[in-house]
């Protein structure tokens, strides 16, 4: 069957669209209801509401702050300042604010953290017990002399205990940053080394599959590979509390916190661009970039997607399958700042098979449930049909990213997860801490498509010559400033760097690196990375192109497509993962070539299509097509470390169904 997608002239099908009690009670009516003489958009619909966005961007965001209730000892007079530069532009430039601050909402007796570590670990944290730990955090780090501007790195897993000590830094000043425990050693002196922390919290294991993992020897020798790091505080997660004796200076998470009852947080009240957070770009092709987010940037972006775009509203109940390793782990933290309860999972989203999050979902009656798009395909090859065997009458929203949603998948979600749900399949990146694409709750869902343009993104898709283009394939960019643009590079003082990154392709405005298009409804398509677009022949293909038509095949169960120099030019090979049992033939290679011929066009079909045992990916579960490209070609992967199965590497070596 032809993917309409292909077909860009012509609108995709219309899979769900939300009811007028659901528009009407919906937050995004509400702000757009919203009535104040500083601000009068007219809009009545979400297009002329995100035209408002972008062309009165001072407006937007100060509306915002309203709507939402975001404090700060003072926003200041002014809200946007050298609004006509990227990089250069900045909001609200004599506010002070505390991050923290704003997402610690509520107090009381009710769930504001609920925790699954597998089977293996149960917690709930209510909103008083959660001010109090964040309060004995910040008062152990300002008893440790920790003051604004230092850097507190976590080595956690996501659980409640890890958004204590994010929290508790911000309250302080100390700019957070995180990786997951599956990393090694060197894979965490590579971030925390450059960023130099004064304090590691590190969690003494973790579980995962069923299995326990003792991560107490990389913490012996991170204490003497991170020698900047003062004190380690270890929370006992895999087991009893372990013995920290031998270590030079660790301590137990309980007797870090311990204390008599701290009384109010103390805020520190910031700039705006205070640092917040230290993210990690994924280290496979060199050292991980640094990324510095600002509180006030991170707040406003994140709160305008949880509260305008995801429709969370006090007493929510949000869940997201991520790492501390991932962005979207900073993301869904935000969710504390609309009033919502966090429902936090550690290990196996497939152990002790693929109920588990489900069963959670169900259980804890969830609201949000947000995954990637590798875990909804896996779910519908395994042939999970949640609709009849999970009750789901909480859930509203389900969003997905991570990588392209195939239009089957979109098929999959309204047939067999839930029907009448808002499917947000949403894109964006760790540079902005959010997204450029996302969800518009009160419009049509489409087959394949990402509905919309985010709210105060001035998104586009442009030709070569940086001129704008409507169903046709080219760059995403963003041609204003917003709020959650990184403040700069670690070690990057004349932004060099950050300039280099996002702004040397079309002068003043922000290239992302994403192969996109605007469809003709308005929608758009994410192709893949500009960086792993395939040029056959001087054709341009997205790789995403290629996996949506490979994911129709129950038979194969992971794919990665790179473009192999042959004889002057570039041919496109696909190395696939065949599905438990399935034996990979000429007849399968012949379906799976005639789907993407039929489906996408001639230049798309693999000059060569190759079994494999698996394909690498990063820690946050992406595909690594440079790292699969470069030893491909005899290049050496650097930092392969940072892989989450860095010897799948060796399956693509020396090939000889490549040497001809």
């Amino acid at each position: 069957m032809n993917d309409p997608l292909q077909n860009s002239d012509t609108k995709a099908t219309v899979l769900w669209t939300p009811t007028a009690e659901r528009v009407a009670s919906s937050n995004l009516t509400a702000f757009m209801a919203q009535s104040d003489a500083r601000w009068q958009h007219g809009a009545r619909t979400y297009d002329e509401l995100h035209a408002w966005s972008v062309t009165k961007p001072e407006e937007f965001w100060q509306s915002l702050v309203a709507f939402a209730g975001l404090k700060a000892a003072s926003w200041g007079e002014r809200v946007l300042a050298d609004g006509d530069k990227m990089p250069g532009a900045c909001f609200f430039p004599d506010a002070r604010l505390n991050f923290a601050e704003n997402l610690l909402t509520r107090s009381g007796d009710t769930d504001a953290i609920v925790f699954r570590g597998e089977d293996k670990v149960a917690k709930r944290l209510s909103w008083s017990a959660f001010n109090d730990a964040v309060a004995r955090f910040a008062r152990a780090l300002r008893a440790h002399g920790i003051r604004p501007g230092d850097r507190v790195a976590g080595f956690v897993a996501n659980m409640p205990e890890a958004v204590v000590a994010l929290l508790g830094s911000a309250a302080v000043g100390a700019t957070w940053c995180s990786c997951s425990p599956d990393f090694g050693p060197e894979g965490v002196v590579d971030r925390f080394g450059q960023i130099e922390p004064r304090i590691l919290v590190a969690v003494d294991g973790y579980h995962y599959g069923g299995k326990t993992h003792d991560c107490i020897p990389k913490l012996s020798r991170l204490e003497t590979m991170l020698p900047t790091v003062e004190t380690i505080v270890v929370i006992p997660y895999a087991g009893p509390a372990p013995d920290v004796s031998g270590f030079k200076a660790a301590t137990l998470w309980d007797d870090f916190l311990s204390g008599p009852v701290p009384g109010p947080i103390r805020f520190e009240q910031l700039p705006f661009n205070h640092p917040l957070v230290i993210m990690f770009s994924s280290g496979t092709t060199g050292v991980p970039k640094c990324i510095v987010h600002g509180a006030g940037g991170t707040l406003l972006k994140q709160v305008s997607e949880h509260s305008l775009h995801c429709d969370v509203k006090s007493g929510d109940r949000i869940f997201y399958f991520t790492t501390c390793s991932w962005m979207m782990w900073n993301w869904l933290v935000a969710g504390l700042a609309c009033g919502a309860t966090l429902l936090l999972y550690d290990g196996s989203p497939f152990h002790p098979d693929g109920n588990v999050l489900l069963d959670y979902a169900a259980a804890e009656r969830a609201t949000l449930f947000g995954t990637s798009a590798k875990y909804i395909d896996a779910l519908s090859k395994k042939g999970y049909a949640p609709a009849r065997t999970h009750d789901l009458a909480s859930l509203r929203t389900i969003t997905s990213t991570g990588s392209p949603l195939a239009a089957e998948a979109f098929d999959y979600v309204y047939r067999d997860i839930k029907a009448d749900c808002h499917l947000a399949s949403i894109s964006g990146g760790t540079d902005i801490l959010g997204c450029f694409v996302i969800g518009n709750p009160i419009g049509p869902v489409r087959r394949g498509e990402i509905q919309a343009a985010a709210l105060g993104m001035a998104v586009e898709v442009v030709d070569d010559a940086g001129r704008p283009v409507r169903c046709e394939k080219g760059e995403l960019v963003c041609k204003a400033p917003f709020p959650s643009m990184p403040i700069g590079f670690w070690n990057d003082p004349e932004g060099r760097k950050y300039r280099a990154a996002y702004f040397e392709a079309y002068p003043n405005v922000w290239h992302h690196g994403d192969y996109a298009e605007v469809t003709a409804s308005g929608g758009f398509v994410i192709h893949g990375r500009s960086d792993t677009t395939l040029n056959p022949g001087g054709v341009r293909i997205g790789t995403a192109e290629i996996y949506r038509q490979v994911e129709k095949f129950r038979e194969i169960l992971d794919a990665v497509v790179v473009g192999q120099d042959w004889q002057g030019d570039v041919r496109v090979v696909l190395f696939v993962v065949p599905a438990p049992g399935v034996t990979f033939d000429e007849d399968l290679a012949a379906r799976i070539a005639r789907e993407i011929r039929t489906s996408c066009t001639p230049r798309h079909v693999p000059a060569r299509i190759i079994p494999v045992k698996d394909v690498p990916r990063t820690k946050s579960g992406k595909i690594t097509e440079a790292a699969v490209r470069d030893v491909v070609h005899g290049r050496p992967v650097k930092n392969a470390h940072a892989l989450a199965n860095p010897e799948a590497l060796d399956l693509f070596k020396n090939l000889p169904d490549l040497a001809s």
